[in-house]
């Protein structure tokens, strides 16, 4: 004789009291505010560095009272030094990843990465410049570790030339080059839309057409590309 079978318990249905939904909606709303104050900070920072932005422009770009903004930030040097800290990662590319084993491809893949950036994060990128003409006193901390990953793109370069597989030059002066020519579309973009653009085309320039000419012209500097 079998045991007779216990009904079975309705599956506990979510409602607007289970405490997992507010404290979803608080956690995200708290992430978009977040977000808009970083957003804020790096147009208000690229247009006027550290010392001209105040946390009350900061504020209202956000669209936040300064009292609020102050609810989730300590003040604008915290938020300048986030922001820096993001810069230095992003061009910290690896200038030689896995799969890639000849230079002209090394090259044009690194030339490539810093347009994205410059392309992708312009007014990021404008932080550090405007941070350089500044004086740079707040990069003190970052040009150590700076020296070390430039050091061995540096090396890497060398000993291609060492080996014969590029034309001698300073390599140093190299890199110093391709982030002039790549960070330009970036610090420039003003410039570049005056100069090149018009009425019914003020952007003429996109990451492509800038690659299509910049990748062969750095090649062929190299001695790695033949007409």
């Amino acid at each position: 004789m079998t045991a007779a079978r216990s009904p079975a318990r309705p599956t506990p249905r979510a409602d607007a009291h289970t405490p997992a939904r507010p404290v979803r909606a608080v956690r995200e709303s708290r992430q978009r505010i977040l977000a808009a104050i970083r957003e804020a900070a790096i147009e208000e920072f690229s247009l006027h560095g550290l010392k001209g932005t105040s946390t009350q422009a900061i504020a209202e770009r956000a669209g936040l009272t300064k009292p609020q903004l102050h609810y989730y930030i300590t003040g604008k040097e915290e938020l300048y030094s986030e922001l820096l800290d993001s810069v230095m990662k992003a061009w910290k590319i690896e200038f030689a990843p896995p799969g890639l084993t000849e230079p002209a491809d090394i090259l044009a893949h690194y030339i490539r990465q810093k347009l994205d950036h410059a392309f992708d994060q312009p007014t990021v990128s404008r932080i550090f410049t405007r941070e350089i003409l500044d004086g740079g006193h707040n990069l003190d901390r970052y040009w150590p570790n700076a020296r070390i990953w430039i050091q061995k793109e540096v090396a890497i370069i060398n000993g291609w030339i060492a080996r014969g597989l590029m034309r001698p030059m300073n390599a140093h002066l190299l890199l110093m080059h391709i982030w002039a020519m790549t960070q330009h579309h970036a610090d420039f973009a003003l410039q570049v839309r005056e100069i090149c653009g018009s009425e019914r085309d003020p952007a003429p320039l996109d990451r492509e057409t800038v690659a299509h000419d910049l990748v062969p012209f750095v090649l062929r500097g190299c001695g790695l590309m033949r007409d």
